[in-house]
């Protein structure tokens, strides 16, 4: 293996590492963020996650506007896309996050600290997203993004603002900082917030990691002769590609994202172990497990229909203010709400 896809796959397990530990010490994740908000009216978890995201726009945009990474070679800001698959991606993707109770990084996390439920999340979801990239759910999706991608000139917020005549550098340094500054007042605007120094240093981390994933993979792993995929924080596909690696590995190359996906697992244990929270814990019914496999399905499908989940779009897509990652993100949102309040609102486990 070449130097620098040994250093791609080494930072990769460094930064899972130590989004690990962040997620297990911090609670860092969507769905826990939407139900406080909603449900709770507990808002400083999305507060949180709203800070993440500004600060991984700001550092990525960054990075792309000194030429450190071109963040037009993600899978984000392709020219042909498909809006109606990425929306509808998300809606899978979010009502199953709620009914698994957190999304594939969260169950890795939990999976650290010892809840067997997250081991059967993980291979379903695992299971679910290899049937949609490659087995017998593809032909099906690729099918519905053939009937319904269309291919645009203006892709992303800087495009969109440098149609009216902006140069690129300024719509790209306006776009980013409009986003973030928006999210920094909403995430700052909460007293409670405020007052919570490991949630705000949580946020300022998890987004750093999302602008060192892009630095990695984007610039100190490039390498004409053996290129590296320019990637960040996601977790759909990597843990299908984790789960077939542990498989079938001869023949098969380790990546960033496997390594991401070990390194997430790893970090969270150790610091269970380190804090006194591992606890071994499983589920409470037949019925618990068939609602949490079922949402773990639906985030293996909807995720690879998404291009990402909370964190793949959520996160690392909207860090390069790609039009499509805000598609996708609108989906998971609404699906989300969906299954935290209204009509198809998931009942708590004490009625499962």
């Amino acid at each position: 293996m070449e130097a620098s896809a040994q250093f791609v796959i080494l930072a990769g397990l460094a930064i899972g590492l130590v989004y690990g530990a962040i997620g297990l010490l911090s609670g860092f994740c969507l769905m826990s963020s939407m139900r406080g908000w909603l449900a709770d009216g507990d808002g400083r978890l999305v507060r949180t996650y709203a800070l993440a995201i500004a600060v991984a726009i700001a550092a990525s945009q960054i990075l792309a506007g000194n030429g450190m990474v071109d963040l037009g070679k993600t899978i984000y800001l392709q020219q042909t896309f498909s809006v109606p698959v990425l929306f509808l991606g998300g809606l899978l993707f979010g009502y199953g996050m709620v009914l698994s109770n957190g999304c594939g990084s969260r169950a890795l996390v939990l999976l650290g600290r010892g809840n067997l439920r997250s081991f059967v999340v993980v291979l379903v979801l695992a299971t679910a997203a290899q049937m949609t990239l490659k087995g017998l759910i593809a032909p099906a999706r690729i099918a519905l993004v053939q009937a319904s991608q269309t291919t645009v000139s203006i892709n992303s917020l800087p495009s969109l603002l440098a149609a009216f005549g902006l140069a690129e550098p300024l719509s790209r340094a306006l776009a980013a900082a409009v986003v973030a500054a928006a999210l920094v007042l909403f995430a700052l605007a909460h007293p409670g917030f405020r007052r919570s120094p490991g949630q705000i240093a949580a946020g300022v981390i998890v987004g750093l990691l999302v602008a060192s994933g892009w630095f990695v993979t984007g610039y100190l792993g490039a390498d004409d002769f053996n290129p590296v995929a320019v990637t960040s924080l996601t977790f759909v596909a990597p843990i299908a590609d984790s789960l077939q690696y542990a498989m079938l590995s001869t023949g098969l190359t380790l990546n960033f994202g496997i390594a991401t996906v070990a390194g997430v697992f790893a970090g969270s244990l150790a610091t269970a172990l380190a804090t006194g929270r591992f606890k071994l814990e499983g589920y409470s019914s037949p019925r618990h497990m068939l609602r949490s496999a079922g949402g773990a399905a639906l985030m293996g499908i909807g995720g690879v229909m998404a291009f990402g989940c909370s964190i793949g779009q959520g996160l690392t897509g909207i860090s390069t203010l790609a039009l499509g990652s805000f598609v996708a993100v609108a989906g998971i949102l609404l699906g989300t709400t969906a299954g935290l309040r209204g009509a198809l609102r998931v009942q708590p486990l004490a009625a499962a």
